[in-house]
């Protein structure tokens, strides 16, 4: 299996919900601006609320940083519209929920689960020019952190214009970053 970090996000074309209306998202509309795509097993479950709540919740933080944010499972549209009537937490998601009832997108990237026909919770941060740059996948009981992503997103920003520099453990925006050299090797 190649690698898919650093590899070019893939061709797609999904339908999604968001604020009220269906719309069609692809690849292209990910391009120009830097993206999250977060995978979830399925809509009216346990952890995923919990997940996107937190997602819903660092949204504005997201956007400030030039960020779309997108959902993505193997429910319809039609599910995603039904689960947010439904749910106070879901209620607060303003991002798109993209659907994915076919799985093109959870297996072009690796996430789906075929005998189950849902996905993992996957995270991929996407730079401007369609390049994945960040991977995260959980076991589908364990949920994710997003300031921990948002931390995660401003490092990946930090390195692509600041060439030379990279961003150490724990690195908070503001914080030192490191310039590989000879004389930092065996002094760190």
């Amino acid at each position: 299996m190649e690698p898919i970090l650093n590899s070019q996000l893939p061709e797609f074309t999904l339908q999604a919900y968001q604020n009220g209306v269906f719309k069609t998202v692809t690849k292209n509309d990910l391009l120009g601006k830097w993206a999250i795509l977060f995978f979830y097993p399925a809509d009216f479950t346990f952890v995923c609320p919990t997940e996107l709540g937190d997602m819903a919740d660092y949204y504005a933080k997201f956007q400030e940083l030039g960020v779309e944010v997108y959902s993505v499972s193997t429910d319809s549209h039609y599910v995603h519209k039904a689960w947010h009537d439904a749910s106070e937490t879901i209620q607060k998601i303003q991002y798109p929920m993209l659907a994915d009832p076919t799985g093109l997108l959870t297996r072009a990237l690796g996430v789906h689960i075929e005998e189950e026909g849902m996905a993992y919770r996957g995270t991929f941060v996407v730079n401007p020019e369609g390049v994945i740059k960040v991977v995260e996948l959980n076991d589908n009981n364990i949920g994710r952190d997003a300031s921990e992503l948002l931390r995660k997103v401003e490092a990946a920003q930090f390195v692509a214009t600041h060439v030379g520099e990279v961003c150490p453990a724990k690195w908070k925006q503001g914080a030192t970053t490191l310039k590989p050299s000879i004389d930092l090797v065996g002094k760190l």
